[in-house]
């Protein structure tokens, strides 16, 4: 087999995982109607950094770790940031699910770390599997639901929609926008803020915080004007998103989390 050939294989079968709701649905059959706890309080059992510069499974600087039963995202051991975001991957693929997350913002962001970064971080859903990232990739291919922090005044939304190397339809009309801000409050200082991301599939993502519902659209797809969907595409990759990946950022600012769970829909 020649090499290219061998990645399109590689590349269709991490996709064929992770966009195959089959996979994730069957080994938590036993659990629907029932919440899981994808972060256990007491590791990282069952998730695996990926730090841009680094290899998968390579937690620079203890990044990604958890204290008291918080997962913590820090940079005590970092001397700069030096550009380098990382995700923290769960171990399986979900496509209709409801992901609940407990976080707060604490501490100060890093010098060098970008502006808008500032109280700034993400949960990734739909996303490519980690193996599939270049080493130097920035973000995943993937939706994310933005956790952005007040600054102590003006208005700043969280749970908002940010597309790396994907597009959604919002009122029927595809939105090449990278990022698009939701209906919330504005949370300023180091308060918990509960998120909940409702996915079914490529039919309907709804994003909610403290219970309210802030942002809707649906048809996640890959972005054939970005480079790194484009070797997806390339590989063999459907178009459009229908599961995948979750995962956690880092992006400079300090942030924790003390909840991270699902609970399975019926398709």
């Amino acid at each position: 087999m020649s090499k290219r050939s061998l990645s399109r294989s590689v590349a269709v079968m991490m996709f064929a995982v992770a966009l195959t709701p089959a996979v994730a649905l069957a080994e938590d059959a036993a659990q629907k109607g029932q919440w899981i706890p994808l972060f256990n309080g007491t590791n990282l059992d069952g998730w695996t950094p990926k730090i841009k510069g680094y290899a998968l499974g390579e937690n620079f600087g203890n990044t990604f770790r958890v204290e008291n039963g918080v997962l913590k995202v820090v940079y005590d051991q970092y001397d700069r940031f030096n550009g380098r975001f990382g995700h923290l991957f769960y171990k399986k693929p979900f496509s209709h699910y409801i992901l609940r997350v407990e976080y707060r913002f604490v501490g100060e962001q890093l010098p060098d770390g970008p502006r808008w970064a500032f109280r700034n971080s993400g949960i990734m859903i739909h996303g490519q599997a980690p193996e599939t990232m270049g080493k130097d990739q920035n973000f995943p291919v993937s939706i994310e639901v933005q956790l952005l922090g007040g600054g102590g005044r003006g208005e700043r939304p969280t749970a908002n929609l940010c597309t790396p190397g994907t597009h959604v339809v919002m009122d029927g009309k595809l939105v090449k926008r990278h990022c698009i801000s939701s209906r919330s409050k504005t949370y300023h200082g180091d308060q918990w803020v509960t998120v909940e991301v409702e996915v079914r599939g490529h039919r309907l993502i709804r994003h909610k915080v403290n219970g309210e519902t802030v942002l809707e659209y649906s048809q996640p797809q890959l972005d054939d004007r970005d480079p790194d969907a484009r070797k997806l595409l390339a590989a063999g990759a459907p178009k459009m998103l229908t599961g995948g990946t979750i995962s956690l950022q880092s992006e400079s600012h300090p942030i924790e989390f003390r909840k991270v769970e699902l609970l399975v829909l019926e398709e």
